[in-house]
């Protein structure tokens, strides 16, 4: 469950000039900002000036997240704001098929929707906005080949590629499936195609994104070990990054899956998604692995590649869980020492099991989120102080704030740097000087 902090931007200049102007906000995962640099591509193409602020804008799209409660407050209260301003609007993203009374709620007369399966649509959406239209809605009943697709990176380093939509798993919390579906992976060789023309252009960093990377190739007869392998084979110097893959299906190839993630290629950057330290909160919340078999797969990855960076996910008060079964989290938090761990307060969403499960009071998961926070960036404190003098090389991937610039080593760990001049897309060596709980400093030797 990944968030992140919206994009908004514009293209202003001499792109699609001609054309009607377009105000665009984005949120959500990588999957999320995937799509929308798909919908830029068909948007530019079809003569559409993107533009960067909402009062410039004929037309305004908000690409939505839905994954947590606050996040769908957050958008409903953009999706009601962006409603208010006489302009015709566009929703787009997870939220339509989550929560579609609340878009409609908040948005009475919006001009369209488009949900996951429909990005290639939104100019069909655009010329409905702009022939005065309300209330079009643009659902698909399956997923576009999406590696197929036209697309305008957001940030020229970074390639995302999905390499499938949806998921194999029924969840009890989970809302994300009925926005994004059943398992349907995308083959190889499409994604291997879109992997060489990025590297070829100049990308650096690749990220192989969906919502469950271990589930990949199970409905087409292939698997991530198998993609990892056709990936790495491609020449030129980039990294990969391997999305959230969840334990039940890691743990099927694991002795593969760990001799892959050897390669040059590949980031050594882990993220399995845990959610309780408890087996029997796992089976209410319909989690098809034990705390032992996550266990067992981090310990593994770590005999064999020491430095790997470990990523997981919690959620703090699911219905049932009592204290003896948060206070396991915190143990298994503490025993595996994950060098990132996302913190998620447990809230009903529509339409699952868990929103029909007796509750636990709010009160009581504040203070476990609180808990659990804190122990969780303490160990990251102390996960990072180990790269402390450590040197090496670096790919600059994104501009920080003033003078800053960060960077990824083989591990993925952030590491800022600072220098006046222009460093994305170089590889530089550094020395890291300190240690902070979520990146590290360094200078450049």
């Amino acid at each position: 469950m990944e968030e992140t902090t919206p994009v908004r931007f514009g293209l202003d200049g001499n792109v699609g000039v001609l054309g009607k102007t377009i105000y665009i906000e984005s949120y959500g995962c990588a999957a999320n900002r995937a799509d929308l640099e798909m919908m830029l591509a068909h948007i530019i193409n079809a003569g559409y000036r993107v533009v960067s602020r909402a009062e410039d804008a004929d037309i305004i799209l908000v690409n939505t997240c839905g994954v947590k409660k606050p996040t769908e407050d957050r958008m409903i209260g953009k999706i009601r704001f962006f409603g208010g301003l006489g302009k015709p609007l566009i929703i787009a993203g997870c939220l339509p098929k989550i929560n579609f009374k609340a878009v409609l709620s908040a948005a009475p007369n919006f001009s369209a929707v488009l949900d996951p399966y429909s990005i290639d649509k939104v100019v069909l959406a655009l010329k409905a906005a702009e022939d005065g239209e309300k209330n079009r809605i643009f659902f698909s009943e399956k997923p576009i080949v999406k590696p197929g697709q036209p697309k305008i990176r957001l940030n020229r380093v970074i390639e995302i590629i999905s390499i499938s939509e949806g998921c194999l798993g029924a969840c009890a919390y989970c809302c994300v499936r009925f926005a994004r579906g059943r398992l349907f992976s995308y083959p190889r060789e499409l994604i291997v195609s879109r992997l060489k023309s990025a590297v070829y252009d100049g990308v650096r960093e690749v990220w192989l994104t969906s919502q469950d990377s271990g589930a990949y190739g199970a409905d087409i007869g292939t698997d991530l070990v198998e993609l990892l392998k056709d990936c790495c084979s491609v020449d030129g110097k980039f990294f990969i990054r391997v999305g959230m893959m969840n334990p039940n299906h890691t743990i099927k190839m694991l002795p593969d899956l760990m001799e892959a993630y050897k390669d040059e290629h590949v980031f050594k950057f882990l993220h399995i998604p845990v959610q309780s330290g408890d087996n029997e909160v796992l089976r209410a919340m319909n989690r098809k692995y034990t705390v032992e078999e996550f266990k067992n797969i981090i310990e593994s990855f770590r005999r064999e590649i020491p430095e790997i960076t470990v990523a997981t996910d919690v959620i703090c008060g699911f219905p049932g869980e009592d204290e003896e079964a948060f206070e396991r989290t915190l143990q298994l938090i503490e025993d595996v020492k994950p060098d990132i761990v996302n913190i998620s307060k447990f809230f009903p969403r529509p339409n699952t099991p868990a929103a029909r499960m007796k509750q636990i009071d709010s009160r009581d998961i504040a203070l476990r989120s609180r808990a659990a926070t804190e122990l969780a960036s303490r160990i990251s404190l102390e996960m990072n102080m180990r790269w402390v003098r450590w040197e090496g090389e670096i790919l600059i991937d994104e501009k920080g704030s003033s003078d800053s610039w960060i960077g990824r080593n083989y591990a993925y760990k952030p590491i800022v740097v600072r220098s006046q001049k222009n460093l994305l897309g170089e590889f530089i060596n550094v020395k890291v000087v300190k240690a902070r709980a979520n990146y590290l400093e360094a200078e450049i030797i």
